[in-house]
């Protein structure tokens, strides 16, 4: 069954401007299809990340993966990992695991598959390719007034007022 519908705007574009910087990643490729070592019914492994040229004053960083297009209003988490020091600028292959994998201080919060880790590229079958935005966020505070508990919307809240800029890689996925 086909869920025609049509395409989800760009979550960020709908976002105060903010400067941007360059994200990478050894793993995955913008406008490219992930690899089924990034798909939750795969290897359900979060890739490689790294990032250079955000501003000066940044003092953390906020790793987050979102799904624009999963067929319901809110869009799907598949990860949020806060409070990453600013010396790290570069997250290995399968740094998103649990939070012992992550850097000293970082911490994931439940993404909507239910865990604290990533939750890999998981659209229905037969559905339209997905849009997989894996977004590195240039945070002006050392740790955001969130905890485990919190919700991607209240960490994203919180994101609107301390982001000073913005990486984004955007592969895709579909059955």
């Amino acid at each position: 069954m086909s869920l025609e519908r049509p395409t989800a705007p760009d979550p960020y574009s709908l976002l105060p401007k903010v400067a941007s910087f360059a994200v990478d990643s050894t793993d995955v490729t913008d406008g490219q299809a992930l690899a089924e070592a990034h798909v939750f019914e795969g290897g359900n492994t979060s890739p490689q990340l790294g990032w250079a040229g955000f501003p000066d004053g940044t003092k953390s960083f906020v790793v987050t993966c979102f799904d624009p297009d999963a067929p319901i209003p809110s869009g799907f988490w598949h990860w949020v990992a806060v409070n990453i020091p600013a010396s790290v600028t570069s997250l290995d292959t399968g740094a998103g695991a649990s939070d012992d994998t992550l850097p000293d201080g970082a911490f994931h919060v439940r993404n909507d598959f239910g865990t604290r880790a990533f939750g890999g590229a998981a659209p229905p079958p037969g559905d339209q390719v997905h849009r997989y935005c894996f977004v590195v966020h240039a945070v002006d505070v050392e740790k955001l007034d969130v905890d485990r508990d919190s919700s991607p919307a209240v960490v994203g809240f919180n994101l609107a007022f301390h982001t000073l800029a913005r990486a984004i890689l955007v592969p895709t996925y579909a059955h």
